[in-house]
């Protein structure tokens, strides 16, 4: 086996095995944001003295799987509702907020972990807690929604320290010339998870016996069996790597300029990195895509149920559409901006202000045509599918600048960043659950309208304000060594990796003699 796996590219299995740790942890997330539209009642309002299910703006279907009539304006209550919990938006909202309140604490303490013990274990033990607490969910919501809220809450402090390891462990195993890609399959996971836990939620809630608790059983057993390959499969450093290729290691050695993670590196420069404006520029467009990530992620399978009254095997399968289309895109515009910028066609600092102005703007715009279309439930969720493939954008982008900026305190500057833009994911679903309190089209517009707003500002920040380049205050020159390979440039990868390891085995030669 070792054998065998010195012809893999351990940088490519670092990045596999990160894209599924992504995915484990964006399916623990989001899957509540659909299983709680079967947990809870549906809004009720007295007609008559009778309790009536209410569906305000967009009618019902004449039939459905549950074998009833339906009216166009309201449906009786059966006892298909009686064991479901009575929690009302605001409490909803509550509960879908609070794992972003444990999440945005532990970033700064995964950035400092990272940083010093390496991403490795720091990630691997988040997901490890928050697989866990999953397994508890079911329990724990019978409790009511004050102790789900808590148990949320500590999940968030679990996967707070996600994005901190993974960007410390790409700093390690990522070369220049490969970090879009990279970067790009590791936090492909999110959109991965995304669509694994609206359409694998939906479809084990309607076809295995058991209901919504299942989700959290199944999500939380497949975290704990991806714990055990990541700590078998995974390192640091490719120093510290025990079956890396000798033309590997000597690749990732000449071209990240050092084989494991520099310990002796000066405090962090908080005050330069605080008055920075192209880290605040960062910031400000990261809230801003936040805003509309978490408002997707929490509130898209609630407006699918409650407004275009899709049942929960569709509201699965078509609330999982939009993030497969940022999926592909992401990848995509990955490859287009690698390509860009190793031909010299645009600047870095072009590259990632364009790319984030695109993935900003364009999810804004495809949600507010799809309160605008009415009824038609084709047409709404085609709107919302491009709006967030356009989000794809933002990956090759506001994803990848702080390693840009600064590689020494990527995952520092990462904590710091991705920490505030947490605000959002506590802020939106919140204001979600009181602006929406009868769940109507006209209620989630003024959501949408607030989602556009915010997104496009924080994208004028940043194109003002954005870089690309290396901050003086890194001090990392050799990360990039400029003035190596000049006259390799035009080669294949082959024929430069090969010059790469002989010139390793000479200088190895020379020290020798």
């Amino acid at each position: 086996m070792k054998l065998n796996s010195r012809h893999v590219s351990q940088r490519w299995v670092m990045a596999v095995m990160g894209m599924m740790g992504v995915t484990m942890a964006y399916v623990m997330r989001a899957c509540l944001g659909i299983t709680l539209t079967q947990m809870v009642k549906p809004v009720v309002v007295v007609d008559g003295g009778v309790k009536s299910v209410r569906h305000d703006y967009c009618p019902m279907q004449k039939s459905s799987s549950r074998g009833h009539p339906k009216s166009n304006r309201t449906e009786t209550v059966e006892d298909e509702f009686q064991h479901r919990f009575d929690w009302d938006e605001k409490t909803q909202g509550e509960i879908l907020s609070s794992f972003y309140y444990g999440y945005i604490l532990t970033h700064l303490p995964g950035g400092v972990l990272s940083q010093r013990f390496g991403g490795k274990h720091t990630m691997g033990i988040g997901i490890l807690s928050t697989a866990i607490f999953t397994l508890m969910t079911p329990y724990v919501s019978n409790m009511g929604p004050k102790p789900l809220t808590i148990l949320r809450f500590v999940e968030g402090l679990g996967e707070g320290t996600t994005y901190p390891a993974l960007y410390t462990l790409l700093a390690q195993w990522a070369p220049p010339e490969e970090k879009g890609k990279l970067s790009t399959v590791v936090f492909a996971g999110a959109q991965i998870g995304n669509i694994f836990s609206n359409f694998l939620s939906g479809f084990i809630i309607q076809y295995i016996p058991g209901g919504w608790p299942n989700v959290f059983y199944f999500f939380g057993i497949t975290s704990l069996i991806w714990f055990v390959l990541w700590c078998m499969f995974v390192y640091n450093d490719p120093k510290s790597h025990p079956f890396i290729s000798d033309m590997e290691r000597d690749y990732l050695k000449q071209s990240i300029g050092s084989l494991e993670r520099k310990k002796d590196l000066p405090p962090t420069p908080w005050k330069s990195i605080l008055t920075s404006w192209q880290i605040w520029a960062l910031i400000f467009i990261e809230v801003g895509h936040d805003w509309g990530a978490f408002t997707i992620i929490s509130d898209l399978p609630k407006y699918m149920s409650d407004v275009l009254h899709f049942s929960i095997s569709e509201n699965g399968l078509l609330s999982s559409f939009p993030f497969i289309a940022q999926w592909v895109t992401s990848i995509l515009a990955s490859i287009l901006a690698d390509w860009l910028i190793s031909k010299r066609i645009m600047s870095v600092t072009a590259v990632r202000k364009i790319f984030a102005i695109i993935g900003n703007v364009g999810p804004g715009i495809g949600v507010m045509c799809a309160s605008f279309v009415g009824c038609d439930k084709m047409i709404a969720t085609l709107c919302f599918t491009l709006g967030m493939a356009l989000m794809g954008f933002c990956y090759p982008s506001i994803r990848v600048n702080s390693l840009d900026l600064s590689p020494n305190y990527s995952s520092t500057i990462m904590a710091l960043v991705n920490g505030i833009g947490c605000l959002s994911g506590m802020a939106t679903p919140y204001i979600a659950g009181i602006l929406t309190p009868n769940r109507t089209v006209l209620e989630w517009r003024l959501v949408f309208w607030i989602m556009m707003i915010v997104m496009t500002s924080s994208s004028v920040l940043y194109g003002l304000f954005g870089s690309g380049e290396l901050q003086p205050w890194d001090d990392f020159e050799q990360h990039y060594l400029k003035e190596k390979e000049k006259s390799e440039k035009g080669l294949p990868m082959d024929e430069r990796l090969s010059i790469i390891h002989s010139k390793s085995i000479e200088d190895e030669k020379s020290l020798n003699n």
